[in-house]
């Protein structure tokens, strides 16, 4: 497997709260919907989503009718080029996650494994920054 893909889902603050790992051949839209499905019934207050402008029309509309959650992304805000104003959030997790040498370096064989590490990576970037001093 040549490329990999993460879909992350973040809270506003940058919490990791689902990652989602294929290979770079799957469609946005395939893993969207698939990293949306995992965490259904998971966040009872999550109500709307921020997503790339990789992501169709279709994935869009399937997330306003099956969640009812509103979703936002670049193309709905208007016309011309426009970034997201929250994207740094979830960029900033992307660099949390790969600031760790095992994510940096691609070892793994099995997208369960890179997962698995990706989201423990996560989580001792999250501890290292609320926990600065005890380290």
């Amino acid at each position: 497997m040549a490329g990999r893909k993460r879909f992350v889902l973040v809270d506003s603050l940058g919490l990791l709260l689902a990652l989602l790992v294929r290979p770079a051949d799957v469609q946005d839209r395939d893993g969207g919907r698939w990293l949306v499905e995992s965490v259904r019934g998971r966040f009872p207050r999550l109500r709307e989503v921020v997503a790339d402008s990789g992501f169709s029309r279709r994935f869009i509309d399937w997330v306003r009718d099956r969640f009812r959650w509103a979703v936002t992304t670049p193309a709905t805000a208007g016309p011309g080029f426009r970034v997201h104003p929250r994207r740094w959030v979830v960029e900033r997790t992307i660099a949390w996650v790969k600031g760790l040498r095992r994510m940096r370096v691609r070892y793994d064989r099995l997208l369960a494994v890179r997962e698995a590490v990706a989201t423990l990576a996560a989580a001792v970037a999250r501890f290292r920054i609320l926990h600065h001093d005890a380290l």
